[in-house]
């Protein structure tokens, strides 16, 4: 597979606790990523934050928070994001989309070397 040039970067912010028939949310959600064929999917644990209920969520605190912030990050073309947006829809029913324009320089898979001509 290859993609080069404009995509959209869609990212994902829930909480490390929030769940999805009885798993994590954010495996939920890179796994329909990659039922959909999506170029792929990561996934980022924060150590502090907070949200709209404005609840810090740090490792800081003497014990270790069960609920620290999840983002995921999702890079394909318009058309691969918008057939996942509806999944989205109905699993993320608390957090934080966002989605925005990137230019990729360069992304290949299955080791694919570079074309020259």
């Amino acid at each position: 597979m290859k993609l080069e040039g404009e995509a959209q970067l869609l990212r994902i912010f829930v909480g490390e606790s929030d769940r999805w028939h009885g798993k994590p949310l954010y495996e939920a959600i890179v796994t329909k990523a990659r039922e959909l064929h999506l170029a792929g999917a990561t996934v980022l644990r924060g150590p502090m934050g907070f949200g709209a209920h404005s609840r810090l969520h740090t490792v800081k605190i003497l014990r270790l928070s069960e609920d620290l912030p999840i983002v995921i990050e999702i890079v394909d073309t318009e058309e691969k994001i918008k057939t996942l947006l509806p999944h989205l829809d109905e699993m993320v029913t608390e957090g934080l989309m966002t989605l925005e324009k990137v230019h990729v320089i360069k992304y290949r898979a299955n080791g694919a070397a570079d074309e020259k001509g």
